[in-house]
């Protein structure tokens, strides 16, 4: 019989990062955190928990912490349908999320907030690149993701989101200082890029298909949706922006495509853990419904 006082523990230190914000979480003392962590990890015969800054599950430890998750929304479904097993108040149960910063920008905070709103829940959002979200719900991390890729994690479904619209994009006068004869391989070689982070490969990918070949690019290095548009106003470096958050400055002449009429779509797809569970179901109908109205439909090329 698993000890669910210690699992907890295991997964607020996991969750907050350390055993004293662990034991501020569960209002109980850091040596109690302490030592339930230690006498499951006798118990399972392992090291769950890999100790540091910020504290990181083992595969094992990454394991029980999905399976707590699992418990706690199962919990939620009795109580909400056996009010009497409710404790004084009602428990609010974490979702964990994967999601990539652009949708995370535009379309999908919004439907998260409007979720949280109405479901007892308390959200805890992860960001990644969306070809690496998947990997979250692989390891357990996170029951559901926005993601880039189709096929779904074991133990999960997939749905098709619809695809987001990026354009290369750079200011008047960038476009005036590095592309006045014309963008090509040896103009982008030259001119300074933005990139999210080193798993960002949306530019090299607009690059490949312009160019039909690869090009070195000179990269900043800027991990913030808002602040890739603030930058590429300000002439830092030309960048691929979302649609959604370009849109405004291409209309006010603030920014210019690199090259007009050549978008990047990118698809997204929803995966989320088959956990039979009413919040889940409801957390993607929301998510569902805000992408519908965001995204090109699924397909479209």
């Amino acid at each position: 019989m698993l000890d669910y006082d210690a699992l907890a523990a295991l997964a607020a230190v996991i969750r907050e990062g350390s055993f004293d914000r662990a034991a501020r979480a569960l209002h109980v003392t850091p040596s109690a955190v302490s030592q339930r962590v230690r006498l499951l990890e006798e118990r399972m015969g392992c090291a769950l928990v890999i100790r540091g800054q910020p504290c990181r599950p083992t595969d094992t430890g990454r394991r029980l912490c999905q399976h707590v998750d699992h418990v706690r929304l199962m919990e939620q479904e009795l109580q909400q349908a056996m009010p009497a097993l409710a404790a004084e108040g009602e428990a609010r149960v974490t979702l964990a999320v994967a999601v990539n910063a652009d949708s995370l920008a535009t379309w999908l905070a919004p439907a998260l907030a409007t979720f949280a709103a109405r479901a007892p829940v308390l959200m805890e959002v992860s960001v990644d690149d969306q070809d690496h979200t998947a990997q979250w719900l692989r390891s357990g991390t996170v029951v559901a993701a926005v993601t880039g890729t189709a096929r779904p994690a074991t133990g999960c479904n997939s749905l098709a989101l619809g695809a987001m619209r990026y354009v290369a994009a750079a200011s008047p006068a960038f476009m005036a200082r590095h592309f006045a004869e014309g963008v090509g391989a040896a103009s982008l070689a030259l001119a300074p890029s933005l990139l999210f982070n080193t798993k960002d490969e949306l530019q090299d990918r607009w690059v490949r298909r312009l160019c039909h070949r690869h090009v070195e690019l000179p990269r900043h290095t800027l991990p913030s949706s808002q602040a890739f548009v603030t930058a590429t106003l300000a002439g830092m470096g030309w960048g691929m922006l979302p649609l959604a958050l370009a849109l405004p400055h291409l209309q006010d002449g603030g920014l210019v495509e690199l090259v007009p009429d050549t978008p990047l779509d990118v698809p997204l797809y929803w995966q989320q853990a088959r956990a039979a569970s009413h919040l889940l179901e409801g957390l993607t109908r929301e998510v569902v419904a805000a992408a519908r109205q965001a995204l090109l439909p699924p397909g479209k090329d």
